[in-house]
């Protein structure tokens, strides 16, 4: 009876420590993401903002739309680029959370 309760003890202690590494991990991952969505907006903003200067000195329709069409390509580049940074952000988010947990399911097995 006293193995059962020191292996469950030990099996309780080694969840409660793989857990805390997973929150960290998770923790970590979030500020990674929270950090690149940020500096993505500040980018984005400045963009919209040089290209709105860029049009109010545009000294014809044709220029006008020009800008118009330079700024929404780069937008949507950026964008694109930015969704897949972000997505392997929270694939990477993902596998750092549930790395701890492995050992745990290997032992279980």
């Amino acid at each position: 009876m006293t193995q059962t309760y020191e292996d469950f003890s030990k099996y309780g202690k080694d969840f409660a420590d793989t857990g805390l590494k997973s929150f960290a991990s998770l923790t970590k991952g979030a500020q990674a993401i929270a950090t690149e969505a940020g500096e993505y907006t500040k980018k984005s903003f400045e963009a919209g903002s040089a290209a709105v200067e860029k049009l109010f000195a545009a000294k014809s329709i044709e220029k006008a739309l020009e800008i118009q069409t330079d700024y929404a390509k780069q937008s949507y580049e950026s964008f694109v680029a930015e969704a897949s940074k972000l997505g392997n952000l929270y694939a990477e988010l993902a596998k750092e959370a549930y790395k701890p947990f492995e050992s745990v399911v290997a032992k279980a097995k």
